[in-house]
């Protein structure tokens, strides 16, 4: 390994990603029954988490911590530092190439993750709990290296449920493949005019192929633009299109009444476009992991999507991101064409998943690196941790982060519960969307406050670009936009609320602990927000939203004490 990727001191490193929250006013800090709590459990993930966890998987984690500290946050840091990476177009005889280039650290850190089972390990049985668990771990090391393995698993969860057999057969091998080698995936929806409202604003167009013969795999060819592409080189990569005639607009989604096909010529559909094009792949495709094999002839490779550019982002430089050209671009349709809206939505809420495990994540990495200087920095004769009002303050958001944490584990515990699920969605679907909405909008905010709290412990040195709490805010801000805006979060939930009395089955949840007095009051208030006229509701969501969301993640905790 080179120089720049040795370990160094921890505390020389750190990461973060979320958006802002409001604290706990003394009022409601001094109605918490808190029991006594261990500030340096948070200095570790695993134990921080531990008693989430069964044998194995504290073997399995406890190795993955090790090689973090070891390797992995040296060569983050590399990473970090060097910024966007160079896209190198064309080889030296003019062949289109298109190759990110990242330093060859990067593409250990990046397969290290994959090696501890990020993928295979949800492919291979019927849950998904390890993969967020492996996510946690390296977002609390890297929060942007998460993304490519959240949208791996979003690629490869729809290939396992909707995929043909021909598709299932042909990409399922190499998304599991257990030694590092194996294909990488991306989720590609947004375009230039905008994410949140997908039905107006994709203009990617589908084509179907006429079949040559009966048992032919059937063919589309996509063309359009997508602007916003993570894990762009990815070998695989799920896209939202417009099938032609299809027309523009989405219609309202109803996830129980309208899960079923429909004669509307109005949606979207899910479609499969891989790296390059079916008889003309290489045996190395290098804009992903080295040493992955794709099928074909490795002198006749022939690209099916093309990388105009990478993004220059001020965090998550760990991940590449960039535009992407679709000229006539093979794909496979996924489901079927009626069902898209709901295909893309139901990988949306995986990676959802994944934008709350990543923000709990960098707040515990935030809060474990305010305390370590904490520790080490002398005031007025003494530890500044053992001033008063900075041991409150790290007590305070202690709380706040169990709270969050109990709200993220509830969260993989549903989408374990219902992700193999297809339309028609049962009431425990709808419960497991409300929670995710509440959880995204509120650990996201809670990791952009917690991140930019930890700046100001470290005082002047926390602006100091050679340290790490700069970075972790950095790597924050990207929480509340990724995989949709707290706007988009919150009117979502208002939406399953109105619609499928998500609430309702939320506090028969939460019932047996919960505070009565709380509970009815919250109830009550829910309730009265439903009968306002539709522009009301949506102008009065933010205070009721955000307010549900910390009585839930209270609640949550609570039932874990």
């Amino acid at each position: 390994m080179s120089e720049t990727c040795r370990a160094s001191e921890w505390q020389s490193h750190g990461r973060g990603t979320a958006y802002c929250l409001s604290l706990l006013s003394t009022t409601e800090w001094l109605q918490i029954n808190i029991p006594t709590m261990d500030l340096n459990s948070v200095k570790s993930p695993l134990n921080f988490i531990q008693h989430l966890l069964d044998d194995e998987a504290v073997q399995v984690l406890g190795n993955y911590e090790s090689w973090w500290q070891a390797e992995g946050m040296a060569i983050s840091e590399t990473v970090d530092r060097a910024g966007t990476p160079w896209l190198r177009m064309f080889d030296e005889l003019g062949r289109r190439r298109d190759e990110i280039l990242f330093p060859n650290c990067y593409w250990q850190m990046l397969r290290k993750g994959y090696e501890t089972g990020a993928i295979w390990r949800a492919g291979e049985g019927r849950s998904l709990k390890m993969h967020y668990l492996i996510d946690y771990f390296t977002c609390f090391f890297d929060p942007g290296l998460g993304c490519p393995y959240i949208v791996s698993l979003s690629t490869t969860v729809p290939i396992i449920k909707y995929g043909s057999p021909e598709a299932k057969a042909r990409f399922l091998p190499h998304l599991l493949r257990r030694d590092g080698t194996n294909w990488q995936g991306a989720t590609w929806m947004t375009e230039i005019k905008g994410g949140s409202d997908l039905g107006s604003n994709v203009e990617t167009v589908a084509r179907k192929v006429p079949q040559t013969s009966q048992s032919a795999e059937e063919l589309w060819l996509l063309n359009g633009d997508k602007y916003f592409a993570s894990n762009v080189g990815a070998e695989v990569a799920i896209v939202a299109a417009r099938p032609e005639q299809s027309g523009t607009g989405v219609r309202p989604v109803d996830h129980l009444q309208d899960a079923r096909p429909t004669s509307s010529p109005h949606g979207l559909a899910l479609f499969l476009v891989p790296r390059y094009r079916d008889g003309h792949a290489a045996t190395s495709a290098p804009g992903s992991v080295p040493g992955a094999i794709a099928t074909g002839s490795p002198d006749n490779r022939q690209l099916n999507y093309f990388i105009r550019r990478l993004k220059n982002k001020i965090g998550t430089r760990s991940v590449p991101t960039g535009e992407v050209e679709l000229r006539d671009s093979e794909a496979y349709l996924l489901g079927n064409t009626e069902w898209g809206i709901y295909l893309i939505l139901e990988s949306l809420n995986l990676s959802r998943v994944g934008n709350i495990v990543g923000s709990v994540a960098l707040a515990q990495r935030a809060l474990a690196d305010a305390l370590r200087f904490a520790e080490a920095r002398i005031a007025f004769g003494k530890p500044i941790i053992r001033q008063p009002l900075l041991r409150r303050q790290c007590e305070q958001r202690l709380e706040e982060l169990r709270q969050a944490r109990a709200l993220m584990w509830t969260a993989i515990e549903l989408l374990d519960e219902v992700w193999s699920e297809t339309p028609r969605y049962s009431d425990r679907y709808h419960l497991f969307r409300l929670v995710t909405h509440l959880a995204k909008y509120w650990t996201a905010e809670l990791a952009v406050q917690l991140a930019k709290w930890n700046m100001e412990v470290h005082g002047g040195m926390g602006v100091l670009a050679e340290y790490a709490a700069e970075r972790w805010l950095r790597e924050a801000m990207i929480l509340p936009i990724w995989e949709g805006t707290p706007h988009r979060q919150m009117l979502d939930g208002l939406e399953v609320m109105e619609r499928k009395r998500a609430h309702e089955m939320l506090f028969a949840e939460l019932a047996p602990f919960a505070d009565k007095e709380e509970l009815k009051v919250i109830a009550s208030r829910v309730e009265r927000h439903l009968r306002l006229s539709s522009e009301e509701k949506e102008a009065g969501i933010e205070d009721i939203f955000r307010d549900l969301a910390r009585f839930t993640a209270r609640a949550l905790a609570k039932g874990t004490e």
